[in-house]
């Protein structure tokens, strides 16, 4: 339980340090929706999704006003659907756009789990699958997709690789009105995890139970608080005044978490710790690290200052709940973060220095916009770094990449909101084609061979 000074602290960071629970996220699974034809298929999704998410949003809603913590967005996370589209895969799009109604019935913001896990090969129906995320995701609103194309135990799907450099770029085509934006709904992972309550990488995954609740907990703005207070500690000190402060915000996650699961008629999947930054002032990861001593993020010591932070914000979480999952640690989403989007606008932040990053944060090449003209092959390279550096470190990493129809270096993008906007960022002028075209599969790493 809670003691006084715990509920006051709590109060504080809500008031004036920007912490919120980022997500409450309900896994379904669907797998007992599979019928004789997609049109059947299609109805009994959404008549599943409408009523295990029926009362999601107010329950939401009631929590926030008891508890006094924002619950900023519902989300619903939903079995792989490549696998629900796997008997009638040349009618996936009839199956988003199923999800994409459910996910405006039930009032969630997002629904993730349009994904397919190729990551050590592709049967046809799910190349099929794959090949229909363009079209969906500009046929939809709140749809999100995934692909994991690699993990250390099985190695790097190549072939899912230099397909998904093509399908990132279509989709940013398809979705050319909007910026690009259907790419800020599209993820390509490296050891993609299955109780990740953020979008637009979130699935529920086949190992888990049948309704599952997943809750994002995010305090940016905390952290800095508490690092603003202490200007002269040493390394030591400052780690664990974040392991303290990680500790607390769990805390208030596990609280809504439960709550939460019980009142929806779910199981309490886990709390996912992660620094989530917004476009707003006082929630952003740049900032901390700037508070930590960097001039400005993307300078010499960037990388060192985040794997502290990570590993603080994870000592502190396993601290505090049981049940921490998902990615847990700092999120570094370019668009989204404005100490990011100004030092990428000042070029003391380019894309060869986040690369080295994603090594010791939470996931990876987040929310990057480049040039629309930036072709399928170099984007296919930059998803093979990414999962290169996820297979041989065994943790996730991913690639939300966004080449901005018409926009060149000096552009920019606004997607609004939490998406923020992002610089146009230059990107390698060098080929890498002839590498992407070799297609097969990079083995696994020895480290992989552990039975």
């Amino acid at each position: 339980m809670f003691n006084t000074n715990e509920v006051l602290e709590t109060i504080n960071m809500v008031e004036k340090e920007h912490l919120d629970i980022r997500t409450v996220t309900m896994g379904i699974s669907l797998m007992p929706c599979i019928a004789g034809t997609a049109e059947e298929t299609a109805q009994k999704v959404y008549d599943e999704i409408c009523k295990r998410a029926e009362n999601i949003v107010k329950v939401t809603q009631d929590l926030s006003r008891e508890y006094g913590i924002p619950i900023v967005n519902k989300r619903v996370s939903i079995t792989p659907a490549s696998l629900i589209c796997a008997p009638f895969a040349s009618k996936s799009i009839l199956i988003g756009k199923a999800l994409d109604r459910a996910a405006k019935q039930v009032g969630v913001d997002f629904l993730g789990g349009y994904s397919a896990l190729v990551h050590k090969g592709m049967a046809d129906y799910e190349r099929e699958f794959i090949k229909s995320i363009p079209e969906t995701l500009s046929m939809t609103d709140r749809l999100c997709s995934s692909v994991n194309v690699g993990s250390s135990k099985s190695g790097i799907n190549m072939d899912a690789v230099a397909l998904m450099g093509k399908i990132v770029k279509e989709t940013a085509e398809k979705t050319a009105d909007k910026g690009g934006y259907g790419c800020a709904k599209l993820v390509v992972f490296c050891n993609a995890v299955e109780d990740n309550p953020f979008m637009a990488g979130a699935f529920h995954g086949v190992g888990e139970s049948g309704t599952v609740i997943n809750v994002g907990v995010s305090g940016p703005g905390v952290v800095q608080h508490a690092i603003e207070a202490i200007p002269d500690a040493d390394l030591s000190d400052l780690a664990e005044m974040i392991k303290r402060t990680a500790f607390k915000i769990t805390r208030a996650g596990q609280l809504i978490a439960r709550e939460a699961a019980k009142r929806l008629n779910a199981e309490f999947g886990i709390v996912d710790l992660s620094l989530a930054p917004t476009p707003a002032r006082g929630d952003s990861v740049a900032a901390i690290l700037e508070e930590m001593g960097l001039e400005s993020v993307g300078t010499h010591g960037t990388t060192a200052c985040l794997a502290m932070l990570n590993d603080a914000v994870k000592k502190g979480g396993v601290m505090a709940s049981s049940r921490v999952g998902g990615l847990s640690g700092a999120f570094i989403p370019v668009s989204e973060d404005i100490g990011m989007i100004e030092a990428a606008e000042r070029g003391s932040l380019c894309i060869d220095k986040l690369e080295a990053m994603t090594a010791v944060c939470s996931v990876g090449l987040d929310m990057i916009a480049v040039p629309g003209d930036t072709s399928a092959a170099t984007i296919s390279a930059i998803i093979a770094d990414e999962a290169a550096i996820g297979m041989i470190n065994n943790k996730t990493t991913a690639v939300r990449v966004i080449p901005a129809p018409g926009k060149k270096v000096g552009d920019e993008v606004n997607f609004g909101g939490l998406l923020g906007r992002a610089p146009i960022m230059p990107v390698h002028g060098e080929s890498a084609e002839k590498f992407i075209k070799r297609g097969g599969l990079i083995p696994a790493p020895i480290h992989s061979n552990k039975n």
